[in-house]
């Protein structure tokens, strides 16, 4: 038996404190509530002045501040080159004429005053803008960073972590307090990683004895009928117990994302698949067809050909006694790959659909105990679907079967 690989060792535990007491005066800790307060109601108190100054320039140059009047009076006469005078005017007619110049010169100076103003505040408020956009991106820039962390953890890269620096506000405290969660994520994935290694040395080497012990005394040709059949007996038991072991190491390591991925070709994959079921697809005079068009997939190869084998030995042994068919199809649909497996084979009502792709369940709530499996081909090829970022659906058939689709990102 080949040795077993040496578990990965535990991460070590981090060395700042998440649980940090509170400071003495909290009402000064820079917090984001307290940064943004600061931040907006400075800019708006530069916003103010900046838009009173202006203002204020342009209503001194609207009324002329330091200027002449708009009229002179040269040798009793009132000349004037934006407003209209009498050449010879009374009393009240020089006095409604100076009132209707100067009402006209605060009408121009109104005007000039509020088309300045709008075209200033317009101004003011890009820069506001722009500023504000700038501000906000660089507060929020942590966000982004905790984002991308979480993006890549999403990934199965638990090694990640965001470390943030600056202040000690809000985000620093999430980012650490995520940090922390990371860290015992991977101690929990590790220490599964080594209970699934240790699993398999353990319970793989008495099974392995007990078939070699087994082989052995059934390979005596002097040994009673009785004692062959009670050794033919205990040896598809221990058959049945190697594969329930099989079984539970691949759904406990299936259940995580793929990191490392290669090519692999559905059609190929499924191919291999239908050359292990063949002989006993033939036994049970099941025909098995379908075209298999060329469907790469990024993926484990291994892991891919146990979802194959695993719906097409379902196809086969859940099937008609006389007459059924499985027909195995691979294609690429709207920028997936597709791999589609049908047969024909008892009613299955569509409330039992889901059921199905649970560990030890079986169509009817069979159990472990059948001669057709140990219960977890559905669950192990749902697991490495969703390992490769994929899905896999059941439909009913009409007249009897079931439709099983995978669908995997090309």
């Amino acid at each position: 038996m080949a040795p077993t690989p040496a578990p990965p060792s535990a991460p070590p535990k981090p060395t700042w404190n998440p649980r940090r007491p509170e400071p003495p005066f909290p009402w000064l800790r820079p917090t984001i509530r307290i940064r943004l307060t600061l931040l907006y109601g400075g800019m708006f108190l530069i916003a103010g002045i900046l838009l009173l100054s202006i203002i204020y320039l342009f209503a001194a140059h609207a009324l002329n501040v330091g200027s002449e009047l708009p009229f002179k009076i040269i040798s009793g006469q009132v000349i004037s080159d934006s407003c209209n005078f009498p050449s010879r005017p009374s009393a009240s007619e020089l006095n409604d004429a100076m009132n209707a110049c100067a009402n006209e010169q605060r009408q121009h100076a109104l005007d000039n005053l509020l088309s300045r103003s709008l075209l200033a505040l317009l101004g003011l408020a890009v820069i506001a803008f722009a500023f504000g956009y700038a501000m906000a991106g660089r507060v929020l820039s942590p966000l982004g960073r905790i984002t991308r962390t979480a993006r890549a953890v999403a990934g199965s890269d638990l090694s990640r972590r965001i470390e943030l620096d600056g202040p000690d506000d809000e985000l620093k405290e999430l980012a650490d307090t995520f940090d922390d969660m990371l860290e015992r994520l991977q101690r929990a994935f590790t220490a599964q990683q080594r209970f699934v290694g240790n699993a398999s040395h353990e319970l793989r080497t008495p099974l392995a004895i007990n078939r070699t012990l087994l082989e052995v005394h059934l390979s005596d040709p002097g040994a009673p009928v009785e004692l062959q059949q009670l050794g033919k007996t205990l040896l598809a038991t221990n058959e049945r117990s190697e594969q329930l072991v099989e079984g539970l190491l691949l759904l406990a390591r299936s259940d995580n994302q793929i990191v490392e991925r290669k090519p692999v070709d559905l059609a190929e994959v499924a191919s291999r698949a239908i050359d292990q079921v063949h002989a006993e697809a033939e036994s049970k005079g099941v025909e098995i067809r379908g075209e298999r068009s060329a469907a790469v997939v990024q993926g484990n190869g291994v892991l891919l050909e146990r979802i194959a084998l695993n719906l097409v030995q379902n196809a086969v042994r859940y099937n008609v006694p006389e007459g059924g068919w499985v027909e195995v199809t691979t294609e690429v649909q709207h920028g997936q790959a597709v791999l589609l497996v049908s047969n024909t084979g008892p009613v299955v009502p569509a409330y039992e659909i889901d059921n199905l792709f649970e560990p030890f369940t079986r169509l009817r709530n069979e159990r472990t105990g059948s001669d057709k499996g140990v219960g977890l081909g559905l669950s192990i090829a749902r697991s490495v679907a969703r390992a490769h970022g994929g899905h896999i659906t059941a439909q009913p058939r009409e007249g009897g079967g079931l439709v099983m689709r995978v669908t995997l990102p090309v």
